[in-house]
């Protein structure tokens, strides 16, 4: 096992041989849960419910231990989300338990505001050994384990089957579709293809063959990763910039709009409105995340998703690429408070709420993905079609953007640079040049250019 405080210490202890001593303990437990609504609740109510559980576990053991859990997710969004959680932490009153983004690991693990969860669990036993490998990589840094991953998502690609069907494809073939993407059968030149079809038959309105997300997001760093880009050299863990499969990556959006299958101004479309074009068939092609299902087919009125949208992989550019999805997993992280064993309660607590049952009940309720191999095997999962589905077609193979203090950067100066070579103020080439200026002057030696 890991480094272990005297509260796991006494509570190994207690478990063997029942003679630990006495151990009273009441403690409040807060946890901020950033972007989350309604729908995401169980993020905060599984830590009660796993206080509960380990209330009664010390209370077998003969120990007293009283949890009050106090839970906030009313904040304005996540910049005021991060800023609160900072400002917190500075002056020492940080909650317990914060519920973010992967990519926070980096900068707040820098900062001194949270603690590696595996000093307090032992990852090689359940649930956590049954989390999702590539998961947990996600919520560790520099060979640290950090966090757990609370939830899990993926990005997939879609198609409007009937649109597809005018074109000249056979449900069976479809059906064919995911299959041929993840081989690299299909690619961003056949969807180039198809869309244009689409369009040129008046089964989608000029700029409706391929329906991109509207605002910058992980998303796009799948389509750099289409055309054999990568983030993150795992030798030496720098940031990478592959200036052909930028350009390609670029060229491909410039294409697109000059296809007109992908309106120039297509950028800052409301979101509203998006929704309820792809979700209803306006679209030929879109990607978009696996927690649109809810949205689709609940406030958007799609009242047969399977019947009339098929999903894959993001497909390669080419040959020389690959099919791929990102994965942006919030994670459950510990804070530094001034006693030791706070931290290890709540980490006790975060392990407890990863659970197979647990963890379902959140991936059900708001449309994400389950983080471990067995909850397969509870039925509220396994009985839920879009989850079995885009789990075993999607999840194993997603990997994530890079845990980086510098990875926001690189992120945002990507995007401008699509956004510049995607509405014609340069070309694509200009825009890698520019690119790869900005990126020398803002990240130095932690940037491989090749």
């Amino acid at each position: 096992m890991k480094h272990l405080t005297l509260g796991t210490t006494a509570l190994v202890a207690a478990l063997s041989a029942f003679t630990a001593p006495a151990f009273a303990k009441d403690l409040t437990v807060t946890v901020w849960a950033g972007g989350t609504n309604e729908a995401d609740a169980y993020r905060i109510e599984n830590i009660e419910i796993a206080a509960d559980i380990l209330e009664r576990e010390y209370a077998i053991m003969g120990e007293e231990l009283n949890i009050t859990i106090e839970g906030r997710r009313d904040f304005g969004g996540w910049e005021e989300f991060k800023q609160g959680v900072t400002l917190a932490a500075e002056a020492g009153t940080a909650p317990n338990i914060v519920v973010t983004s992967h990519l926070d690991i980096a900068p707040w693990s820098q900062a001194g505001y949270i603690v590696p969860v595996e000093d307090y669990l032992d990852f090689d036993t359940f649930p956590l050994n049954d989390i999702y490998p590539n998961l947990l990589e996600i919520a560790a840094y520099n060979d640290v384990q950090w966090g757990i991953p609370q939830d899990a998502e993926s990005r997939p690609f879609f198609f409007w089957k009937d649109t597809m069907r005018g074109i000249g494809y056979s449900d069976e073939d479809i059906a064919a579709l995911p299959g041929r993407v993840a081989s690299g059968d299909y690619t961003f030149a056949n969807v180039l293809e198809d869309a244009s079809k689409a369009v040129e038959m008046g089964l989608v309105e000029e700029g409706y063959g391929f329906y991109p997300r509207p605002s910058n997001g992980p998303d796009y760093a799948q389509f750099y990763q289409s055309f054999g880009g990568t983030l993150q050299d795992p030798g030496t863990g720098k940031l990478v910039l592959d200036r052909e499969s930028m350009e390609q990556f670029y060229q491909f959006f410039v294409d697109a709009v000059e296809a007109g299958i992908t309106r120039k101004n297509h950028l800052g479309t409301d979101w509203g409105q998006w929704y309820n074009e792809v979700a209803n068939g306006k679209a030929a092609t879109w990607h978009g995340g696996t927690w649109h299902y809810a949205r689709y087919t609940g406030k958007e009125g799609n009242e047969d998703f399977f019947g009339t949208i098929e999903f894959s992989l993001i497909p390669a550019g080419d040959e020389n690429g690959r099919a791929n999805t990102v994965t942006h997993p919030l994670v459950y992280l510990v804070t530094k408070q001034a006693d030791e064993t706070d931290e290890e309660i709540a980490s006790q607590l975060i392990k407890i709420a990863s659970g197979p049952r647990l963890n379902s009940l959140h991936a059900i309720a708001s449309a994400h993905l389950g983080i471990g191999q067995q909850q397969s095997n509870i039925e509220l999962y396994a009985g839920d079609r879009w989850a079995s589905e885009a789990t075993d077609r999607l999840l194993s193979t997603a990997n994530a953007q890079p845990n980086h203090l510098n990875y926001g950067a690189f992120s945002e100066a990507m995007f401008k640079g699509l956004e510049a070579a995607w509405t014609g103020a340069q070309t694509p080439a200009e825009a890698v040049a520019d690119l790869e200026t900005e990126l020398r002057a803002k990240l130095g030696d932690e940037l491989i250019v090749r």
